[in-house]
């Protein structure tokens, strides 16, 4: 078997830029890279690729997988154009690639992780998609449920967590990131029994 140990993982919070959206619930993706980032004492930085990037390491030593945190800056449409190019620049291969999302159709404080699949109309997700040509990368899907009054769709999303949520935020970023850690080190199969609830 292949060691896989040596090989860049791109971890990818979707999200939009800018103090406006930063406690929005389609910018979970950026809260999950946020707290990783911060659980591995590293810092984000401006990079040429339209995003903003932590480099760091799973765990210890040479074999320790090499682990970037990307949040793209392009807006949530947008995404795939930053990091299709970052893919490119530290060769990473789209069964390497954890994109990071909010999910309408899983109830809040719920995580799924799932290998490919469609976009379920998650322009981030299209994006994507269509800059990495395959949908076959890993996705983090962190539940936001779906409004349960008659609100837009559209701004429901972009609304701030309600009160209740808030309390329950971060164990589900820490959960999102245990999620992520796993998946990196024990594979699909055992992330998926562990934290798909």
């Amino acid at each position: 078997m292949t060691s896989h140990s040596q090989e860049t993982w791109l971890v990818v919070g979707l999200g939009n830029p800018g103090d406006k959206y930063s406690a929005t619930r389609h910018n979970i993706g950026f809260q999950v890279a946020d707290n990783l980032a911060l659980r591995l004492h590293e810092k984000f930085a401006a990079s040429k690729h339209r995003a903003l990037v932590a480099e760091t390491r799973l765990g210890f030593g040479a074999d320790a997988p090499k682990v970037i945190i990307a949040k793209p800056q392009t807006y949530m449409n947008d995404s795939g154009d930053a990091v299709s190019p970052l893919a490119k620049y530290f060769g990473t291969a789209p069964d390497r690639i954890i994109a990071i999302h909010d999910e309408l159709d899983i109830e809040f404080n719920t995580l799924r992780v799932k290998l490919g699949g469609g976009d379920n109309g998650h322009n981030g997700l299209k994006s994507l998609t269509q800059s990495l040509a395959t949908s076959d990368y890993f996705r983090v899907r962190v539940g936001i449920g779906r409004p349960n009054t008659p609100q837009d769709t559209a701004d429901y999303v972009l609304d701030n967590f309600s009160r209740n949520e808030k309390s329950a935020l971060p164990e589900l970023l820490d959960r999102a990131c245990d999620a992520i850690e796993s998946l990196i080190t024990k594979g699909l199969e055992n992330t998926q029994q562990n934290f798909n609830q």
